[in-house]
């Protein structure tokens, strides 16, 4: 039984696991990014991680200590010339897995384990005056659009307010007074008095 050991075995005795390990180390170190099942990533992410902390320190000491666990002068300098500047500010967390379903002979759950700093879909530069694309932010089109139709409608506003001023400022128009009225019925009984007396006439 395991009781609380932390270390993977993989079913392979010390020396097999020791080969094994170097040889998935040196090919991340050298491709970046390698596809295996996940147990073996998690196990070598355990083993990669501390030597690219020790690639820090670019000295003949460390080097020779890399040396030691990778067994690969390729990926020794490759680790010390290529890797060790862009993970310089990075504190750990240099490996990603991200899994990729199971295999199809022996149903092994498979991943992608990579170096974050080499994905460039991952780490593309954000300038400083763009914004965070989020699932309600608009278009640059309908943004555009948005603020036609502000401008207009502002544009609009101030053209009513500037006719109501003016009607404001026009003099209202005269009513007609109550002394008008009983002039006009006048003038009306009058004409039908003239009209009446001319088809008397008439009729005599």
């Amino acid at each position: 039984m395991r009781h609380n050991k932390k270390i993977n075995h993989l079913g392979r005795q010390a020396s097999h696991r020791k080969a094994l390990m170097a040889n998935l180390a040196s090919s991340l170190l050298l491709h970046k990014r390698i596809s295996t099942t996940l147990a073996k990533a998690k196990a070598l992410r355990m083993y990669v991680e501390p030597l690219i902390t020790k690639s820090k320190d670019d000295t003949t000491h460390s080097r020779r200590i890399v040396f030691s666990y990778i067994k690969d002068k390729k990926a020794v300098s490759e680790l010390f010339r290529e890797i060790a500047p862009r993970i310089a500010d990075r504190p750990g967390g240099y490996c990603r897995i991200l899994k990729t379903g199971f295999r199809q002979g022996d149903a092994a759950e498979t991943c992608i384990i990579e170096l974050v700093d080499f994905n460039e879909s991952y780490n593309k530069e954000i300038k400083v005056g763009d914004k965070p694309k989020t699932r309600r932010s608009r278009s640059k089109k309908s943004a555009d659009a948005a603020t036609e139709t502000v401008a207009a409608s502002a544009e609009a506003g101030t053209e009513t307010a500037a006719v109501e001023a003016k009607a404001a400022k026009k003099p209202a128009a005269k009513k007609p007074t109550a002394k008008a009225a009983p002039k006009t019925a006048a003038k009306t009984s009058g004409a039908k008095t003239v009209a009446k007396k001319t088809a008397a006439t008439k009729k005599a």
